[in-house]
């Protein structure tokens, strides 16, 4: 491992560990989620630093700053932090699998294979260390793209906070929320959420890094996740609500497209 890499990949095993006790000790599986929008912008301020605060460098930890404040916002305001705010996914998997093997997952899945892809997700910004060139225009663009993104996701999870929140209240008998972007994506936030670390590649593109790095595993493997992720949601929201099948038909899965029929 490169040497400037070692205190971020530390620092990312120490996450893992902490991950996995307490999930052991309190029997709550969601610390990596609770944690999610938080490491990666250590990760970035970190490699910031070793850049000597270079301009592209604090854009960087900047944007992903900004990411991570929104989303551990909405994280908040749902429960997420509050004790027994744990993901349903998880107990509806803990239902499935033995104990012995959802233990396993536990170690391997959900404490490390996450914490190494949020530590993956964030190396673009340790790519462009080594490339201390001038800031160009490709690295406005992808600013411009980043915070777009971040717009979109803002706006789909408001949304989905309004409606459940009208629900509560009774003011809709709607089982889930098909209007506003969630009638063009029936994901739109992990849409967004993904398209800012495909952005952010570009930033080692911008600094003549080239397109062959340890930058460019993360983002796909993220994609991979919330594919595998998205698909387990929609079983379980099929299973619960019948008219969901026809809002599959009609509506695009991520990227938001005009509904069809």
């Amino acid at each position: 491992m490169p040497p400037t890499l070692l205190p971020a990949a530390l620092v990312c095993l120490g996450v893992i560990a902490a991950c996995w006790l307490l999930s052991v000790v309190t029997r709550e599986y969601s610390w990596v989620d609770r944690i999610w929008s938080v490491v990666p912008a250590v990760y970035v301020w970190m490699f910031a630093a070793e850049a000597g605060w270079a301009p592209r460098s604090v854009g960087i930890a900047v944007l992903v700053t900004l990411w991570g404040a929104r989303l551990t916002f909405n994280f908040w305001r749902k429960g997420g932090y509050a004790p027994g705010g744990e993901d349903y996914r998880w107990k509806v998997l803990r239902e499935k699998m033995p104990g012995w093997a959802y233990q396993v997952f536990n170690l391997t899945f959900i404490a490390a294979y996450q914490n190494v892809l949020l530590f993956l997700i964030s190396l673009p910004a340790w790519v462009v260390v080594a490339h201390p060139a001038p800031i160009g225009p490709l690295d406005l663009v992808a600013g411009l793209l980043f915070l777009g993104a971040l717009v979109g996701e803002t706006v789909s999870d408001q949304q989905q906070w309004r409606f459940y929140l009208a629900r509560g209240r009774g003011e809709t008998t709607l089982p889930f929320n098909d209007t506003g972007i969630w009638a063009w994506s029936r994901h739109p936030n992990f849409f967004f959420e993904q398209s800012q670390w495909w952005i952010l590649m570009l930033f080692p593109l911008a600094a003549g890094a080239g397109a062959v790095h340890l930058g460019v595993l993360g983002a796909p493997l993220l994609t991979l996740l919330f594919l595998g992720s998205t698909q387990f949601t929609e079983q379980i929201s099929s299973s619960k609500y019948p008219a969901y099948a026809a809002y599959q038909k009609r509506t695009s899965m991520l990227v938001p497209w005009p509904p069809r029929g």
